[in-house]
């Protein structure tokens, strides 16, 4: 299904029912002089949305945030993790990172495919509940990546590929890297939603080496 057409590429980041909450947001949103970068193409419940890779607007101030509806603040939360700043972003998904609705669900997804460790070490805390069935985030996030199954590929490629490139002076193992425990949780949950093993398509040792 294709995104709606509405005014503000912001507001494509999120399903065309939250459209209303989403032009609020947009609307406390100081401008920015850059436009957001690289959009993202997932679904979500059946629609396709367009995440911003980064943006670069400030951070609204703090009675523009006060005058949100508690939807229209996680909607903020979530663009706000796509912020070109690894500080912001972090303030914001700790925001969100605990919600289970799947429209928040890419945005925490795709901040497991960077590079900042203690975001990764947030998420990980969070979610480490996530491979028992039944629960909330173990369906939510299972659905997602069954629904975006090439998605969810690149995003296990960049896990080995940022650790190799940043991270192996502080774990010399992948096998002890939090972004290889995110990866075996979503997977887990993928596992339950599709009914089979989903694809772990982290290298062996020995190939490693190319993933930079």
């Amino acid at each position: 299904m294709q995104p709606s057409d509405r005014s503000d590429p912001l507001t494509k980041a999120f399903p065309a029912g939250l459209a209303g909450d989403a032009e609020a947001v947009v609307s406390v949103m100081p401008a920015s002089h850059l436009l957001p970068t690289a959009p993202f193409s997932v679904v979500v419940e059946g629609h396709q949305v367009l995440i911003p890779e980064r943006l670069y607007n400030d951070e609204p101030p703090a009675d523009a945030v006060a005058s949100l509806s508690s939807r229209q603040r996680q909607l903020l939360h979530c663009l706000y993790s796509r912020h070109c700043d690894g500080v912001v972003r972090q303030r914001h998904l700790e925001k969100i990172v605990g919600s289970t609705d799947p429209w928040v669900v890419p945005f925490v997804v795709q901040l497991v495919g960077e590079y900042v460790l203690e975001i990764l070490i947030v998420i990980c805390d969070e979610l480490r509940d996530l491979a028992a069935p039944g629960t909330g985030g173990h369906l939510a996030y299972g659905q997602f990546i069954v629904d975006n199954p090439a998605y969810f590929a690149r995003t296990q490629r960049r896990v080995v590929s940022y650790w190799s490139c940043y991270y192996r002076g502080t774990y010399a193992s992948f096998q002890g890297y939090p972004g290889r425990t995110l990866l075996d949780l979503l997977r887990s949950a993928a596992s339950g939603r599709a009914g089979h093993s989903w694809p772990n398509l982290a290298p062996v040792a020995s190939r490693v080496h190319g993933y930079c």
